[in-house]
């Protein structure tokens, strides 16, 4: 199999769309010998934040010397990007073994007059057998589509779960309030493993309560009091939680502080777990994270910057962000939204901070 030919796998299965429910991938999983249920998984679940509480963490992790699988979804720049290890994206060559294995079995459920996979299913699939094979001390798992339901949830237990921001979006498949998308996404909550949350609003809180209380899960919540906004120099913010002073990290945008606070606190239930991770490796790792793609400057002269915002929160907080770093200087917007996004209340939120507005049609990145 050559990567064309992976490819084209994988793009024939998005003929099933998106399914939520986990009977496929504990079909497929079953044909590839549950790898899952033998690896270290961080599960990442939240409507914004996942992928920067992810490269903190694991920024962090590569610092102690751990090797660190990441799955994450969806992509900027290019396909293979969903399957890294730190921060190294996986080879073709290794790809297209990997997806060779995951075909195999594809066909044998599929032979046994089973459902299809879908296109995540079968990704997800290819990470879990990656990183398997690779032996990595730990994955740091994000959810595609919510949590209860979401194909990265056939797991029997998690070393962590994580809750990062909750907020409204892919109602169709979620529900109409920010108490029914948190339920799902609580989803990832198992029995007797630890969680922890960024601090949401009360009737969110009370979900991951509730659900961490039913599962006999202890649970860890960040508190907005306790992340003090530093400021910021050149392309450095500067913040402190609790007893960690001075803590340098190089993502922009406030909100990125209370992602940090989250990973120091993800990384604070391994320290208690037995795992050596220093205070030099947390303030080390932190300051190396990078997450492309969000807030990124490509360009400082004109200064260009991408930010991959989709929902209302995300935009609010882009917003804020640039009230913050950018207040009355001129401001040319290049924007494009999908159709099942808010793209009216995100346009009445945006426009008036630009001079200029040009709006692009929307291609598939591959």
């Amino acid at each position: 199999m050559n990567y064309e030919d992976a490819l084209s796998f994988i793009h024939k299965a998005e003929e099933y769309g998106s399914v939520l429910g986990l009977e496929n991938m504990v079909n497929l999983m079953n044909k590839l010998d549950n790898v899952q249920n033998n690896l270290k998984v961080i599960h990442i679940a939240g409507t914004n934040g996942k992928g920067s509480v992810g490269a903190f963490i694991g920024s962090v992790l590569k610092h102690s010397g751990f090797k660190t699988g990441r799955y994450i979804s969806p992509t900027i720049f290019e396909y293979l990007e969903r399957f890294q290890i730190n921060d190294t994206i996986i080879s073709k060559e290794l790809f297209c073994n990997i997806c060779g294995k995951v075909m195999e079995a594809v066909y044998k459920i599929v032979g046994e007059g089973k459902s299809h996979p879908t296109a995540f299913e079968i990704e997800t699939a290819i990470a879990f057998l990656y990183f398997y094979e690779e032996n990595c001390d730990f994955v740091l798992l994000e959810t595609g589509l919510g949590g209860r339901l979401d194909a990265t949830n056939v797991l029997k237990e998690n070393v962590c779960s994580v809750i990062t921001s909750i907020s409204i979006d892919h109602t169709l498949f979620l529900g109409n309030s920010a108490v029914d998308i948190a339920k799902e996404k609580c989803g990832i909550i198992k029995e007797k493993c630890p969680v922890i949350s960024i601090e949401q609003f009360e009737d969110v809180n009370n979900v991951i309560k509730n659900e961490c209380f039913e599962k006999n899960s202890p649970l860890n919540i960040v508190l907005k009091k306790d992340i003090v906004y530093g400021g910021f120099d050149s392309d450095i913010q500067y913040f402190r939680y609790k007893n960690y002073k001075n803590i340098k990290i190089k993502l922009l945008g406030k909100f990125q502080i209370e992602n940090a606070a989250l990973a120091i606190g993800v990384v604070e239930i391994l320290i208690k777990q037995g795992y050596n991770i220093t205070e030099e490796n947390i303030y080390s790792g932190l300051m190396g994270a990078s997450w492309q793609g969000r807030f990124q400057v490509l360009k400082k002269n004109p200064i260009f910057i991408i930010d991959g915002a989709h929902n209302f929160d995300a935009v609010e907080r882009m917003c804020e962000t640039i009230e913050l770093y950018f207040k009355n200087r001129r401001l040319i917007f290049i924007v494009g939204i999908f159709k099942d996004k808010e793209y009216k209340k995100i346009a009445k939120m945006t426009a008036d901070l630009a001079e200029e507005i040009y709006t692009v049609d929307l291609k598939n990145p591959w």
